[in-house]
């Protein structure tokens, strides 16, 4: 597996670094959520009035409070000298209980919308396209025109993420078989 190294180095960074390197993970979330807001708003609209049902919701994407595994009283605060802020209970409850599942929770939210959006529109495989399978629908829009089906690449027309149908014909001849 592949990973990003940052543990061993973190001790090794200089405390300026730290001091000012920390806050630099707030700004862009205070940036960019309005405008993920915004957009999620929008391909959300987007969807329903092409159609779309069954679109889960946000909450579909946060963690449940009860599977945290601290509760607000005994989340643990780390002793490091490096870094004040982190002597303090809220600190952690603030960004494990909420900054963290919160907007990680939105952005795969929007990217959930994003892959269903491009599941409808775009049902042309490329190589990340199994990325999408999140974001599955029953027919895409050249599956609903027969017309516009005979355009598609035989792989197009039968894949499982953007072709219900397929998916069932696939099953069927598993179980009939």
């Amino acid at each position: 597996m592949d990973r990003v190294i940052i543990g061993c180095n973190y001790v090794k960074r200089p405390f300026w670094k730290v001091v000012v390197g920390v806050p630099l993970i707030y700004l862009p979330i205070i940036t960019t959520v309005p405008f993920v807001i915004i957009g999620i708003f929008l391909v959300k609209t987007h969807l329903k009035y092409v159609g779309g049902m069954d679109i889960k919701s946000y909450w579909d994407f946060v963690p449940a409070w009860v599977s945290h595994r601290h509760e607000n009283k005994d989340q643990p605060a780390i002793n490091i000298s490096r870094f004040h802020l982190a002597h303090y209970r809220i600190f952690w409850v603030l960004n494990c209980k909420h900054y963290c599942p919160m907007s990680v929770a939105l952005f795969t939210y929007a990217a959930y919308l994003v892959k269903i959006v491009e599941n409808w529109w775009c049902p042309f495989a490329h190589d990340k396209k199994k990325n999408y399978a999140d974001g599955a629908i029953d027919l895409s829009f050249w599956h609903v025109d027969p017309a516009e089906l005979v355009k598609l690449h035989p792989d197009d027309k039968e894949n499982p993420i953007w072709n219900e149908k397929s998916e069932e014909t696939k099953t069927n001849k598993i179980v009939h078989t």
